[in-house]
């Protein structure tokens, strides 16, 4: 699976931000996707994860009705909407999808339970 974000950027605390990841090589319909984020010497963390249909999704605390993750099949992306940016928001960015077509259950918010990622998008929230 090769895995492309963008639309990372600067941006004010309070405003929005959105970002997308496209996918290729496997059939996107059928996988799980999540977002992962990791600040300078910090560990890389769960931001959210979204079932292959759409109709799942998960979310760290820190982020939950801030962030929506939602997918689009018929264009193999995947999005981040991140509205009420705060500055701890900062981060570099990494979408990431499973070895299979999902992660194990008890590994959906640990980023060993992926395996692929993408390069990553810095996203930037100014004080």
């Amino acid at each position: 699976v090769q895995l492309q974000a963008s639309g990372g950027g600067l941006v004010q605390a309070g405003g929005p931000l959105r970002l997308s990841c496209a996918a290729s090589g496997r059939t996107f319909s059928r996988l799980w996707m999540a977002w992962f984020r990791q600040a300078p010497g910090k560990e890389r963390e769960f931001v959210a994860a979204i079932a292959w249909s759409g109709g799942g999704t998960y979310y760290a605390d820190s982020v939950k009705g801030r962030f929506t993750i939602s997918r689009d099949n018929t264009k193999n992306t995947v999005y981040l909407q991140m509205n009420s940016l705060k500055p701890e928001d900062t981060a570099v960015y990494y979408c990431a999808a499973p070895r299979l077509d999902r992660p194990i259950a008890s590994m959906v918010r640990n980023p060993q339970g992926w395996h692929y990622w993408g390069q990553g998008t810095q996203d930037t929230v100014s004080s």
